[in-house]
């Protein structure tokens, strides 16, 4: 494609979304105090008909093409650490074969740019966004895997920590060296009165081991706005040169082929006195800017949003009247997986499940472990409702999943626990909170048994909610906590290291025996799915309803679509349980469905269904 096709591109996108993108950046930047804002404007649009001449033509027929690629059922994701997984971006090129076999076809790489040296947050203090770090590699080397993966129909992608940047980016040493521009692209302050104002409504992130919100800095006399730890400055977004700055690496990543950006920490993005500067509204103004940006650009490329924040507020950045970010992290639902686990109770799973339905067209990230902890953000409403007391309820998910808790077969490790408030969060891999490490160190092989089925019931679950499954590396092996990183200095101080351990890619041949307890897990997800793959009903847009079976041990939805239907039973029970078919009948559902997952026949004509201890059903009831 030559550059007037390109134009021509350029501008009929531009005619379909320009006047709402003018109309929002005129609504935030036309008062600001820094630039003038039409001019501001004006370089904007330049930047982006600039990437758009630079955009690569294969790139630009998968904009024609396949502009919603992640709407389909045969997306199933993956998140590692290339370090942790293969050393560097030249190994990893001889595991896509391993992908491949389980079936995934979308990695998510954890941090991957290049991050100030020494204590960097995981990966998440960028010191230059448009490089790789060189502990993986060099920018060319990550481009040619990007290019192998695409070969292999493979999608990618990676962070971007839009909220802050490491104190070594160029942007902070500017603001160190006295550049007044750039000072003005963070948020500083000569002396501490606005920042103690800014302390009486802003809550801490991390008040054990990085108290307070703001820095002072020597070299420049000034107090520093740093959300997370003092080496992360935060941006001042209502500097309109923020904004631009950040579509610029935002476009470059998508022009370098990446599928996916994941927008680092965007409830924090807006800062106002006086608000708790969490999901302020003018950050949903920020992504829709951002959303229409790249529909006009790289319509391809999806933006996945990290907001681990209340349920009320997590879907609103899809956008309530359009689009802003195209997936989110269900976080909702994954705490009450966890809670389910706990307690044997499926009703606040029921309750938010029921809730959460993406507008727009979004679609959620169903996971269940990551590279964080488990912070317990629950429905305290619902719980209240259920007769509980959230803050006890609380207390007994985080000793359930420390061990602390009688008759719990979970091990984990605490993450920033208060001695004042007794809050924390939990760490530890799927496989160790969900009894497979106790039942090692006991040679419990019935216990071993039920460890295994959980871990099976989660991932028969993320599989068939509606969204994208994700997949924890690791977790598709049954990997159990590792303490190594407690001989670290780095890394001993942050109990998250628990579950990100180095790959072990012997162990992981122990799949191919039967029996073993990797090959128990890895066959069970690689059947679900491929199971996925071929049945359209389990896209990620296609919305599912609760049905509430009076048996508070057991979760169910169905799905019916284009005249299918499709029922998931789980157990989260050690017990058998029951189901009653009168809860179909109710429904006008009588017929006799097969469980996609076992080949079982279940006649839902006859008075009720049995569900052995953590037994799930994927039943249909006809070839769909």
């Amino acid at each position: 494609m030559n550059n007037n096709k390109k134009i021509d591109l350029f501008t009929q996108r531009i005619q379909s979304n320009e006047t709402e993108l003018k109309e929002i950046y005129s609504t935030v930047y036309t008062d600001n105090p820094f630039y003038d804002s039409e001019f501001m404007y004006e370089k904007l649009l330049k930047l982006m008909k600039n990437y758009i001449l630079e955009r690569k033509p294969k790139y630009i027929k998968a904009d024609t093409n396949a502009p919603n690629w992640y709407h389909s059922n045969k997306i199933i994701g993956i998140t590692l650490y290339v370090d942790l997984f293969s050393s560097d971006l030249i190994n990893f090129k001889s595991h896509i074969p391993y992908f491949k076999e389980l079936g995934i076809n979308l990695i998510h790489f954890m941090p991957i740019l290049e991050g100030r040296p020494g204590e960097n947050d995981g990966g998440y203090a960028v010191k230059n966004y448009k490089q790789i770090d060189p502990k993986f590699g060099t920018t060319e080397d990550f481009i040619s895997l990007i290019d192998m993966l695409k070969k292999n129909k493979i999608h990618s992608c990676i962070d971007f920590v839009v909220n802050h940047t490491a104190k070594e980016h160029e942007f902070a040493r500017e603001a160190l060296e006295g550049n007044n521009d750039y000072m003005n692209m963070y948020l500083m302050y000569d002396n501490y009165d606005i920042p103690a104002s800014f302390e009486q409504s802003v809550p801490e992130v991390f008040p054990k081991v990085a108290p307070g919100n703001f820095t002072y800095y020597d070299e420049i006399n000034k107090w520093v706005f740093t959300s997370f730890y003092e080496f992360q400055w935060d941006l001042n977004y209502q500097n309109p040169l923020v904004f631009e700055k950040i579509i610029d690496i935002l476009l470059y990543l998508a022009n370098i082929g990446v599928d996916m950006i994941r927008l680092d920490a965007i409830p924090f993005m807006w800062k106002e006195l006086g608000h708790s500067c969490r999901n302020h509204p003018m950050i949903h103004k920020l992504l829709r800017m951002m959303n229409l940006i790249i529909d006009i650009v790289c319509p391809s490329v999806a933006l996945l949003g990290e907001a681990i924040v209340e349920p009320s507020e997590i879907i609103k950045y899809f956008g309530e009247k359009s689009s802003e970010c195209n997936i989110m992290y269900n976080a909702t639902h994954m705490v009450n997986l966890w809670n389910s686990i706990a307690t044997r109770d499926t009703t606040l799973l029921q309750i938010d499940a029921g809730k959460l339905h993406p507008k727009s067209q979004g679609a959620w990230i169903n996971y269940a472990r990551c590279h964080d902890d488990i912070g317990w953000g629950f429905n305290e409403e619902a719980i209240t409702n259920m007769g509980l007391k959230p803050y006890d309820h609380k207390q007994f998910l985080i000793n359930f999943y420390k061990g602390d808790f009688d008759g719990s077969f979970s091990i984990g490790k605490l993450y920033e626990f208060n001695t004042d408030t007794m809050d924390a969060r939990n760490c530890g891999t799927m496989a160790s909170l969900l009894g497979l490490e106790q039942a090692i160190i006991n040679k419990d092989l019935y216990q071993k048994e039920l460890a295994i089925k959980r871990i099976n019931l989660i991932h028969s679950i993320l599989l068939s909610s509606p969204g994208i499954p994700l997949i924890y590396s690791g977790d598709e092996i049954a990997t159990i906590n590792n303490y190594e990183y407690l001989d670290d200095p780095l890394k001993a101080h942050d109990s998250r290291w628990i579950h990100r351990s180095s790959f072990n890619h012997e162990i992981a041949k122990l799949r191919k025996i039967k029996g073993t307890r990797q090959g128990l897990v890895f066959d069970y997800l690689k059947t679900m799915i491929s199971i996925r793959k071929t049945y359209d009903i389990l896209a990620p847009t296609v919305i599912s309803k609760i049905l509430d079976t009076k048996n508070n041990h057991i979760y169910c939805f169905y799905k019916i679509h284009e005249g299918n239907v499709f029922i998931a039973l789980f157990n989260f029970s050690e017990d058998r349980q029951f189901v009653n078919s009168q809860n179909f009948h109710q429904l006008e559902i009588h017929e006799t469905f097969t469980d996609l997952l076992s080949g079982k026949i279940v006649d839902l004509s006859q008075s009720q269904t049995l569900l052995g201890p953590y037994e799930c059903l994927w039943l249909c009831n006809r070839d769909i």
